[in-house]
C-alpha cells in the first residue's frame, strides 16, 4: 500500500467517525495519530513531523485575526439576549405584513440583518422559527413557503459579513494562497484578507436577499392565498416611530462594525471589540442587561468559541498527517486529471463540499477540506476571493438541500406538530434552485465577487 493511498483511507476514516457523531476536534486528531503510527510501523510515514503541530499551534494562539471569532460570538449572543429579533419581526411585520406576501419578505430582511449582526446561523433559524413560523401559520401562509423562507433566510448569514464562517474562512484562505503563490515561485505574493473576503461577498449576499424577496412576491402575484396579506394589525404608538425605534439602532451598529471593516478604519478584530460594546449597549437600552444575562452570554460565548478553536487544533494535526502521507500531492494529481481542466477541478471541489455539507458542519469542512484543496486550486490560476465566496455560497446552499440539510433540523426541532416535514423540505427546493442559481451566476460573472474588493481597495 502506498502513502498516498493510506491518507485517502484515513480520510475516508474520518469522515465516517464524524458521521456516527463523535466529538469533532478529537476525531480529527485521533485518526491522525492513528494513521500516523501505522504510517510509522509501515513506513510510509516520518515521525519527526510530529514537532510541527506546537509551533503551528502557537500561531493559532497569536493569530490576532482569530480573535474576531469570540467578539462576533458575543456580539451575535448579546443581541440575540436583548431580544433584537423579537422586535424586529414583530415591527417588520407591521409596516409589509398588509401586503401581499409581506410577512415573508420581513422575515428575509430580518435574516438579512440578524446575519449581518450575528452570523449565527442555528441560532437565527430556531429565533426565527419560533417568532415567525406560527404568525405567518396563523395569517394563512403556506406552511411550505414560510419554512422555506425561514430556513432560507436564516442560512444568510453563511455569506453576508461580517459572518464567523467568512472569518475563518478568510484565514485559512490566506495561508491557502500564500502557500500556492509561493510554490509557483512567487515570493512576494499579494496577500488576502479576511476584509476582501467580506467585500467579495457583500454583493452575492445583496443579491440572494433580493432573489429570496422576489420569490416571495412572486408566488403571492401568482397564488394569492399562499401568501395573503395581514389584517387587523394593533400596536401603540406610531408605527413610523415603532420602525424607528427597531430599525435604526441595529442599522447604526451594523453600520458602524460592517462599514469600519470595509472603509479600511478598522481591522476585523477592532470592528469585532467595537460590535460586542454595541451590542451590550442596546441589551442595555433594552433593559435586557443584567449581571445573570451577562454571565450566560460569557458562557455561550466561551462554549462556542472553545468548540471552533479545539476543532481547528485538531484539524492542524489531520492535515499536517495527510500532507505527510502524500495525500496533498495525490489530490492535485487527481483535480489536475479532470477533463475540462480548471473548470472540471472546479465542479468537482464544488460537489464534494456540496455532499459533505450534509453530514459535516461548516467548521469541519473549512478546516479540514480547503487546506486541501484550496493551494491546487489557486495554482490553477482561480482567484482567491471569487473561491471563497463560491465556497461559502455553496455551504449555505448545502445547508438548506434535503434530506440532511443542518437548517431544516434546526427548524424541524422547534416547528409546531402540525407542520409536516415534507413541507419543509418541499418548501425548500425553491430556495436550494435560487443558491444554484446563484453559484451559477458568479461563475459566469465573477465580477459579483472580484468587483468591490478590486475597487475598494485596488
Amino acid at each position: 500500500m502506498s502513502a498516498e493511498v493510506l491518507s485517502l483511507i484515513m480520510f475516508a476514516v474520518t469522515c465516517g467517525v464524524l458521521i456516527l457523531g463523535f466529538p469533532v476536534a478529537f476525531s480529527l486528531a485521533g485518526s491522525a495519530l492513528a494513521f500516523a503510527i501505522l504510517g510509522d510501523w509501515m513506513g510510509l510515514f516520518d515521525m519527526r513531523l510530529m514537532g510541527g503541530p506546537a509551533s503551528r499551534y502557537f500561531g493559532i494562539m497569536v493569530n490576532e485575526v482569530l480573535v474576531a471569532v469570540p467578539l462576533f460570538v458575543f456580539m451575535g449572543v448579546m443581541l440575540e439576549r436583548s431580544k433584537l429579533a423579537e422586535q424586529l419581526l414583530e415591527t417588520l411585520g407591521l409596516l409589509f405584513g398588509p401586503l401581499r406576501g409581506g410577512l415573508g419578505v420581513s422575515v428575509t430582511l430580518v435574516g438579512a440583518m440578524l446575519a449581518a449582526s450575528t452570523g449565527i446561523v442555528g441560532a437565527t433559524v430556531v429565533t426565527m422559527g419560533l417568532l415567525s413560523l406560527p404568525t405567518m401559520l396563523k395569517s394563512g401562509y403556506d406552511p411550505r413557503l414560510a419554512c422555506g423562507t425561514i430556513c432560507a433566510s436564516g442560512t444568510l448569514g453563511q455569506i453576508i459579513p461580517p459572518s464567523i464562517v467568512l472569518v475563518l474562512l478568510g484565514n485559512i484562505m490566506q495561508g491557502a494562497n500564500t502557500q500556492a503563490q509561493l510554490a509557483m515561485g512567487n515570493f512576494a505574493p499579494e496577500p488576502v484578507s479576511v476584509v476582501d473576503l467580506f467585500a467579495g461577498a457583500f454583493l452575492p449576499g445583496m443579491v440572494l436577499v433580493s432573489l429570496y424577496m422576489a420569490w416571495n412576491l412572486m408566488v403571492a402575484w401568482f397564488r394569492p392565498e399562499a401568501a395573503p396579506a395581514l389584517k387587523d394589525a394593533h400596536y401603540e404608538g406610531t408605527l413610523g416611530e415603532r420602525v424607528v425605534r427597531a430599525v435604526v439602532p441595529p442599522g447604526i451598529l451594523i453600520l458602524a462594525v460592517l462599514g469600519s471593516i470595509l472603509a479600511g478604519v478598522a481591522t476585523p478584530t477592532e470592528a469585532a471589540s467595537v460590535g460586542a460594546v454595541g451590542a451590550m449597549v442596546l441589551a442595555a437600552l433594552r433593559r435586557n442587561l443584567s449581571l445573570d444575562v451577562l454571565r450566560e452570554v460569557m458562557r455561550q460565548t466561551l462554549q462556542i468559541s472553545s468548540m471552533v478553536f479545539v476543532i481547528l487544533l485538531g484539524a492542524s494535526m489531520f492535515s499536517l498527517v495527510f500532507r505527510g502521507l502524500g495525500g496533498d500531492e495525490l489530490v492535485a494529481e487527481l483535480l489536475g486529471a479532470m477533463p475540462g481542466g480548471v473548470f472540471g477541478a472546479m465542479v468537482v471541489v464544488m460537489l464534494v463540499m456540496f455532499l459533505l455539507g450534509f453530514f459535516l458542519d461548516f467548521i469541519e469542512i473549512i478546516f479540514v477540506v480547503v487546506p486541501i484543496v484550496g493551494p491546487i486550486l489557486l495554482m490553477m490560476g482561480i482567484d482567491p476571493i471569487w473561491l471563497g465566496v463560491m465556497i461559502a455560497i455553496n455551504l449555505q446552499t448545502s445547508f438548506l438541500t434535503p434530506p440532511f440539510g443542518f437548517a431544516l433540523f434546526y427548524l424541524r426541532g422547534v416547528a409546531p406538530t402540525e407542520v409536516r416535514t415534507a413541507s419543509i423540505y418541499r418548501g425548500v427546493m425553491p430556495f436550494v434552485f435560487i443558491q444554484i442559481l446563484m453559484l451559477c451566476l458568479i461563475a459566469a460573472v465573477p465580477g459579483l465577487a472580484t468587483w468591490l474588493p478590486k475597487a475598494m481597495f485596488g
